[in-house]
């Protein structure tokens, strides 16, 4: 039985992968979960700014995977709230990425 799937067997509920990379990456996993997958990632190039309004601008921020794994667990409206509440449009309000190359 391969690692991953013997670390996530018992894990109830979707699972989101995030990456600043393109979603092959987290995708080569995909075939040994147990459980629904979906993938976030940063699959375009030409984009600069500061890390938070990346991830923010490509949707792998934290409040995108949180939207992401409500929409997968079928709360849409859920979903809809968080999307508004935390501004997903808007990568001028991301806080995720405060470290790892900013300064």
């Amino acid at each position: 039985m391969p690692f991953v799937t013997r670390q996530l067997e018992n894990a109830e509920g979707p699972i989101v992968a995030s990456t600043d990379f393109v979603t092959a990456v987290p995708d080569q996993i995909r075939q040994f979960l147990p459980h629904a997958f979906a993938t976030l990632g940063a699959d375009s190039f030409g984009f600069s700014d500061t890390r938070a309004a990346a991830r923010r601008h490509f949707k792998i921020d934290a409040h995108s995977m949180v939207v992401r794994a409500l929409q997968m667990l079928g709360q849409d409206d859920k979903a809809g709230e968080a999307m508004k509440k935390y501004e997903l449009a808007d990568p001028k309000v991301s806080t995720s990425g405060e470290t790892g190359g900013d300064a």
